[in-house]
C-alpha cells in the first residue's frame, strides 16, 4: 500500500506548473495610446479581452514562446518589435484551470500594422488605453497592463524612444504630443522645450521652419543618443497614486478600437 495516498502534500512537495508568455504591445494611433488585445475564442473567459499569449511548447524558451504566440494570435511579425521582459506573474489563482506562471513581455513601437486574428483568438485589435478597459480584461491582465504602461512611461523618461513616433522631421509640438499621449498629462510647452533642448543628443535642429498653429516653428530630427541625460521626469511622478490615468486626461471617453 502506498503510504502517500490521501495525504496532503508536504511543504517540500513539487508543484506541477505550466508556463506561459503574455505580451503588452503599445503603439500610438489616431493621437491616442493603444494596446494590442485579442478576444478569446476558448474557455476560460471565452469572448473576453486578453493580452496575446499562450503556453510554452517543447523545445522553446520564453522569448520564442512570446514571438510565436504574437504571430499566431495577431499575425504581427515579431521581427519588427524589440521585446523586453516586463515581469513574472505567479499568483496561485491567476488561472482557473491549473497553476500557471506567466512571464510578460513589453514592446512599444510606432507604425504597427492592423492585426488579424488567428488560431485561438476570435479577433485582434488596437484598443485605447483607458481605466474602463481594465475591467474588461481576463485573468490578471489588468495588472500586467498597468505594469506595462508604467514601464513604457519610464522608457520615455530615460530614452529617446519618443522620437521614433515622429516623422523624419518634426516640431517641438509634435514631440511634446507623444509625451502627452503616453504619460497621460498635458505638458507646459515652455518647460518641455527647455528640458528637451538642454538634453544633448536628443534632437538636432534642421534650420528649416514649418507653420505650426499659424506661427513658424523650427523643425528637428532625431539626435544621436539613445539614453537621456538628464532624464525627462514626469511632472506627476511624485504625486500619482495610480499607475494608470486616462490618456490625455479625458474622463469621458469610453473604450474605442480601430
Amino acid at each position: 500500500m502506498d503510504d502517500d495516498v490521501g495525504q496532503v502534500p508536504g511543504p517540500r512537495a513539487r508543484i506541477p506548473v505550466l508556463i506561459t508568455a503574455d505580451l503588452v504591445v503599445f503603439t500610438i494611433r489616431q493621437d491616442s495610446l493603444r494596446v494590442l488585445l485579442i478576444r478569446r475564442a476558448n474557455e476560460p473567459y471565452r469572448g473576453m479581452l486578453a493580452l496575446p499569449g499562450g503556453f510554452m511548447r517543447q523545445g522553446e524558451n520564453l522569448q520564442k514562446t512570446a514571438e510565436r504566440e504574437l504571430e499566431e494570435e495577431t499575425s504581427l511579425n515579431p521581427a519588427i518589435l524589440h521585446l523586453e521582459q516586463l515581469g513574472v506573474y505567479s499568483e496561485p489563482d491567476r488561472d482557473p484551470r491549473e497553476r500557471v506562471i506567466s512571464t510578460a513581455f513589453l514592446a512599444i513601437a510606432p507604425n504597427l500594422p492592423h492585426p488579424r486574428a488567428r488560431t485561438d483568438a476570435q479577433s485582434a485589435d488596437w484598443y485605447e488605453v483607458t481605466e474602463d478597459l481594465l475591467g474588461k480584461l481576463s485573468f490578471d491582465h489588468a495588472q500586467i497592463l498597468r505594469d506595462g504602461l508604467e514601464r513604457a512611461r519610464s522608457r520615455l523618461e530615460e530614452t529617446t524612444v519618443a522620437t521614433a513616433f515622429c516623422a523624419e522631421t518634426f516640431t517641438m509640438s509634435d514631440l511634446r504630443r507623444v509625451y502627452e499621449v503616453v504619460w497621460g498629462h498635458p505638458l507646459d510647452p515652455r518647460n518641455f522645450q527647455r528640458k528637451v533642448r538642454r538634453t544633448e543628443g536628443f534632437i538636432i535642429e534642421t534650420g528649416v521652419k514649418r507653420l505650426d498653429g499659424g506661427r513658424p516653428a523650427m523643425l528637428y530630427r532625431r539626435g544621436t543618443e539613445a539614453i537621456l541625460h538628464p532624464s525627462m521626469l514626469r511632472p506627476s511622478r511624485d504625486t500619482d497614486h495610480s499607475a494608470l490615468e486616462l490618456v490625455a486626461g479625458d474622463s469621458t471617453r469610453q473604450e474605442r478600437h480601430l
